[in-house]
């Protein structure tokens, strides 16, 4: 059976019909590909990672530094062997070995960074802030950069893929050869592949828009507006819109996917708000769940 996890600021992880698992700052949740293990990532000045065994309850079963400030991201690669985390604060990164009970093993990859971007107030420095595992890389993206870092799984760092200056990327994915990221800072959403670039408006309401979680499903890209406070749909082949709707709450900080229904955590509104999906377009399911300060779902 399925549940619905809930990390955020608030008290701790929340099981949506299960209950609250108390530990600090879980802004960001991982499963493992095969084992019942969540990872939690603790987003504070210094970082923590943290293991649990999944069963009637959530049952801690290692942690570990995170090596970095405020991490805000983790992920563990298809095969089940390695946690990445990536850390905003200081824009470091990290890769950690998994053992066959799920547990950390040995020490730590650590990926540190220097540089820094136009924005002078976001991109004084890196700025780590979504970790993925694709093609035996790992990709990170950096807000304070404008790029996404890439790294072989011994810490060997590669060429990134460099960004617009002022983008400030934030949450990406890869499907079909193409490569989606949605830029923080300038609001908009690029479809990269090969040598071409495509960029549009992540949202088309007027006014600040600071997107942050994007998703492709299918034919579509997802994204979350923070600032319109909706949910815009996108097709892949091109970045054309295909429809924009309320996301139910104020703040869109993430969401998740699960069949026909689309869970949506409102940061700002303390609430996680059910969509439903017709045909891929998002519209209201009539049901909300209230969470204190949520920042990620994840189904499991």
């Amino acid at each position: 059976m399925k549940h619905v996890r809930i990390g955020g600021y608030g008290p701790g992880i929340v099981t949506i019909g299960g209950g609250l698992t108390r530990v600090a700052a879980p802004s960001f949740l991982a499963a493992h590909p095969t084992l019942p293990v969540l990872y939690a990532a603790g987003e504070l000045e210094r970082g923590w990672l943290t293991a649990y065994e999944v069963g009637a309850e959530l049952a801690p079963l290692d942690e570990r530094p995170s090596e970095g400030h405020s991490p805000c991201h983790v992920a563990v690669d298809p095969g089940g062997t390695l946690l990445a985390a990536a850390n905003y604060g200081d824009g470091t990164a990290l890769l950690q070995r998994i053992d066959e009970r799920g547990a950390f093993a040995g020490e730590p990859i650590v990926l540190r960074h220097e540089g820094s971007g136009p924005n002078a107030e976001r991109q004084e420095g890196p700025h780590a802030h979504q970790a993925v595992f694709h093609d035996g890389l790992l990709h990170v993206s950096d807000l304070g950069t404008d790029e996404i870092r890439r790294y072989r799984l011994d810490g060997t760092p590669l060429e990134p893929i460099r960004m617009s200056p002022g983008t400030g990327p934030r949450h990406f994915a890869f499907s079909g050869g193409r490569l989606y990221v949605a830029g923080e800072l300038d609001g908009t959403v690029t479809l990269i592949e090969g040598e071409r670039r495509t960029v549009v408006p992540a949202s088309g309401h007027e006014g600040p828009n600071d997107p942050s979680h994007l998703q492709v499903e299918g034919d579509f890209v997802y994204v979350a507006n923070r600032g319109p406070d909706t949910i815009s749909v996108l097709r892949a082949a091109d970045l054309s819109p295909v429809a924009e709707v309320p996301s139910g709450g104020h703040w869109p900080r993430h969401f998740a996917v699960d069949g026909e229904r689309m869970y949506v955590a409102n940061q700002h509104s303390n609430d996680v708000t059910v969509l439903a999906l017709r045909d891929g377009a998002p519209e209201p399911a009539g049901e909300a769940y209230e969470v204190e300060s949520p920042a990620c779902v994840l189904i499991m």
